[in-house]
């Protein structure tokens, strides 16, 4: 067995991993935290740690294809460089694109920019990170005149004050979030505030909510900087000497913000809540403020950002332990895309399109003189064109704009209109899949060799567990041999990701000294490293030079920025309310967002059992008046409509959530849910500054589903199934699980069910079935076991009251059901003596809820230490933490 260290390919938190390859044929292997890696210190989330469930063959692209037939890898290439080239030829370089991802690695990431930016002669590649951190680079850059995170994950440990904005951390970068609660429970003093329109999971560490209004926080954090102000709290020296705009940003706060209660008006949130933050804020030094999502996916993301980042450069809290203004970006490299120039507007090594010294720096090191010099066409703007017939072609790499960009309906008809699309990724079957022209098979992760850079500026390698699958190769180097067959040989001569790797840093270190405007992104310390120092590379945090080759933990300690003056720059901010507001048409705000177990568009945590089993199904959350106001009970299903699309999820109901606003998670593609994709009902603006789509807040109108039966289907084998409008489908261990629902009136189901779940051998022994039919009332169950081992069940009935899967989900692991087991089977609930686990609530240890409240009940369990030392349930990722309280008896 070989141990190989490695990284996640999930969340921005960029954890190591230690993969021990059991049996690498049959791509099996064990997984753990790297107790080394600075990131986790051997700490997993439930993604990370059911990556070797992830790695089989299962719905992977394993050969080049063109139109649905499969071809060799010369044919492919040709077809796609020709294509291009033709078209270019045709139309120019302005009628193609690249739209590519934050799951590539730096070194492809680097290539791709290369051939678009410096060869092609067009920025018209833009990345799936332009949905997520956009915002938070326009906010660094107008700062602090480039895009450079200054804090790291010690800071949060070293605070006296954290907020979280806009961040449900305890979700969506969970280990990050364990790093706060342990720092909370060594320091009691450490304050934790989150501000958020929910009450997330992130709430249950904190000491104060504030659940704001959605789109205000620009308005709350212009309070803070004018209540600094007010009570003699700014670092005048610092600003003096360090930063420049401060009045005019200091007038516009004080002027759109006003008193406290001006503040809380304007912000939905009580004046007592406002107040005990403005006097945190002003009295607590050490203050980090950690902002995701919530704040970039706005179409005022930018101004968030700064608005942010002007009461950090006010207090001169930044640049010093413990403090400072801090993006977390969602995907695992989405940073060294930033740091290649991946966005429509940035130039690689960070460098600037529209800066003629840059473009010209680049050309020079690249050896080109089509080095695009101004900005290409951002995420949405993309799309646009393509659906307008302006682009001719685009190549999408290892990303799924049809299930996750904004108006993706929209999305889905510019890619069928297309003349040509090309996409390369690992997974055959996704909804971008289906559309495409040329279809070219990528290695995935534990296939892939090459850099990833977490949201602390920090340089891990993700190394190779298993030889490439089929006849995938490396994204770098299929878009090197497109490169070569354009014309571009020379420039596009690689033979392994260490060789991108160095010349990387050597553009990262080319007239980046003292004698030339000193850039933050700087690599000079690895400009000659070679193949074993490459595959030796230990985590590092850029900038990593010849004076500080163990790298650098953060940034500013020195007052001095990268703008052409030094000096720190105050943005003033307008707040503005979202660009679609509510009316009478569409009354609630639509927010969406992450669920703790699943990643992007389920292409690879889909395949982990226990993944799907905490949230089974695409879900509105809504709060309890608004429902019963519109007559909709919790798990009938429900639509979501917008003036862009619809969508069908099942009610959830939760106090938690603001009256007049929805959430939905973003996860289900059509591959897997008939009407689950979201991104069909967000609206497509966005930010004027970053491109940056608001997805927190979308107009939508909710209403009930008149749905005439319900069923839930567990199949040993996957079925095909027609005949239900609402159809989610989800593996679980052993079975897959099928959710069923329709407007039309039911079905014969015996014949129905039969034809279905049977195979043509046994199809008329009625002694390989259970049968149970009250047709009068609509109800009918059955079941089918050949040789008493469990093949499938099917339940059918007139309401959403079915049974859980838990203990029927566990007869799949079974060789022959007893008796008591087959005479239990169609009522849905064990027979006396065994166990039903109900919902899963732990995915890490598969603890359900029904145990979880056996145990509370039995043993009079007070904390979560108590029911985690019975179950191990919370003593993993702890991500459920916040849930198990929910099971544990209310103080009085």
């Amino acid at each position: 067995m070989n141990t190989i260290k490695t990284t996640c390919p999930y969340c921005g938190v960029g954890c190591g991993i230690e993969a021990t390859v059991e049996d690498s044929a049959a791509h099996r292997l064990t997984i753990k935290g790297d107790a080394n890696h600075p990131a986790n210190f051997g700490k997993l989330c439930s993604k990370g740690a059911t990556l070797g469930d992830t790695v089989s063959l299962e719905n992977r692209l394993l050969y080049p294809q063109i139109r649905g037939q499969r071809v060799d890898w010369d044919s492919a290439l040709n077809h796609v460089a020709e294509r291009f080239t033709k078209i270019i030829e045709q139309h120019g370089p302005e009628a193609v694109a690249f739209y590519v991802s934050g799951q590539l690695l730096t070194e492809d990431y680097y290539v791709a920019n290369k051939l678009m930016k410096g060869f092609i002669g067009t920025a018209n590649i833009d990345t799936n990170s332009r949905l997520c951190m956009s915002s938070a680079v326009v906010g660094y850059k107008r700062a602090f005149g480039a895009d450079t995170v200054p804090c790291n994950y010690e800071d949060l440990e070293q605070a006296e004050l954290i907020l979280l904005v806009g961040s449900n951390a305890a979700w969506c970068h969970p280990i990050a979030f364990q790093r706060i609660r342990k720092a909370k429970e060594n320091n009691p003093n450490l304050k934790i505030v989150v501000i958020d329109p929910r009450a997330t999971a992130s709430c249950d560490i904190a000491d104060l909510h504030l659940p704001v209004k959605p789109g205000m926080d620009a308005l709350l954090f212009n309070g803070i900087l004018a209540y600094l102000q007010q009570n003699g709290r700014i670092n005048q020296p610092y600003i003096d000497m360090h930063t420049e705009g401060f009045e005019l940003a200091l007038n516009e706060a004080v002027k759109t913000a006003g008193s406290i209660a001006q503040v809380a008006a304007g912000c939905g949130l009580s004046s007592e809540a406002v107040g005990t933050l403005f006097d945190w804020f002003a009295s607590t030094e050490n203050t980090v403020t950690v902002y995701s999502q919530g704040i970039n996916q706005s179409s005022s993301g930018s101004d968030k950002c700064n608005a942010i980042i002007n009461c950090h450069l006010a207090t001169a809290r930044i640049g010093k332990p413990g403090m400072g203004p801090f993006s977390f970006t969602g995907q695992p490299n989405a940073m060294g895309g930033r740091e290649v120039g991946g966005l429509a507007n940035t130039l690689a090594a960070h460098m600037d399109l529209e800066n003629p010294e840059h473009v010209d720096r680049v050309g020079r090191f690249w050896g080109s003189d089509k080095v695009a010099d101004k900005q290409g066409l951002k995420a949405v703007a993309m799309f646009d064109a393509i659906a307008a017939g302006q682009i001719k072609a685009v190549w999408i790499m290892a990303t799924n704009p049809v299930v996750s960009m904004p108006d993706a309906d929209k999305v889905k008809r510019a890619l069928q209109q297309c003349e040509l699309v090309v996409v390369s990724d690992c997974i055959a079957n996704t909804d971008t899949a289906e559309l495409a022209h040329v279809l070219l098979p990528a290695t995935g992760w534990s296939e892939k060799d090459g850099t990833v850079t977490n949201l602390e500026r920090r340089i891990s390698r993700q190394r190779p567990l298993f030889p490439a699958s089929g006849a995938a190769k490396h994204d770098w180097w299929i878009i090197s041999q497109v490169g070569q067959r354009m014309g571009f040989k020379d420039a596009f001569n690689y033979q392994s990701s260490a060789e991108i790797f160095r010349e990387h840093a050597q553009l990262s270190a080319f007239e980046n000294d003292a004698e030339h405007q000193v850039r933050d992104f700087n690599l000079s310390a690895f400009t000659g490293i070679d193949r074993q120092g490459f595959d030796a590379l230990q985590p590092v945090q850029w900038p990593v030079t010849t004076e500080q080759t163990t790298g650098t933990a953060r940034m500013f300690a020195d007052g001095r920025y990268f703008t052409a003056n030094r000096k720190a720059r105050f943005i003033p901010i307008t707040p503005r309310p979202p660009v679609n507001a509510p009316d009478a048409d569409y009354p609630f705000t639509l927010n969406t967002g992450r669920l703790r177990d699943q990643w992007h568009t389920m292409t690879r945590t889909g395949l982990a059992a226990k993944l799907n089993a905490h949230r089974p199904e695409p879900f509105v959350e809504m709060h309890p008046i608004d429902a019963d106001k519109l007559g909709l009970n919790a798990h009938t299903l429900a639509q979501v409509q917008s003036r862009w699309g619809n969508m069908l999820a099942r009610v959830e109901l939760n106090p938690g959530q603001q009256i007049g606003s929805l959430f939905v998670p973003m996860h289900w593609t059509g591959q897997i849910s008939s009407h689950g994709r979201m991104g069909a009902v967000v609206n497509p603006v966005v930010d004027p500054h970053s491109g940056q789509p608001e997805s927190k807040q979308t107009p939508v109108k909710i209403k009930a589903w008149p749905a005439q039966w319900y069923a839930t289907i567990l199949s040993r084998q996957p079925l095909q199934i027609t005949g239900a409008e609402y159809r989610v489908s989800v593996r679980g261990d052993r079975y897959f699980r099928y959710e069923l629902a329709s407007t039309e009136p039911g079905k014969d189901w015996r014949a129905w069910s039969r034809a279905l779940l049977a195979d043509t051998g046994h199809l008329d022994d009625d002694s390989c079935w259970l049968e149970y039919s009250d047709q009068q009332a609509g109800y009918y169950r059955t079941a089918y076991l050949p040789g008493r081992e469990l093949q499938a069940c099917l339940f059918v009935g007139p309401d959403c009251e079915l049974p859980e899967p838990g203990w029927l989900g566990s007869l799949f692991a079974k060789t022959e059901l007893s008796r008591a087991e087959r005479l239990s089977l169609l009522s849905g609930l064990p027979p006396k003596g065994q166990a039903d686990i109900g919902r899963i609530v732990c995915s890490c240890f598969n603890v359900g809820e029904k145990t979880i409240q056996q145990a509370v009940q039995t043993h009079q369990f007070q904390s979560v230490a108590d029911i985690s030392a019975c179950l191990s349930a919370g003593s993993g990722c702890g991500s459920c933490v916040a849930e198990l309280k929910e099971f544990l008896p209310k103080l009085s």
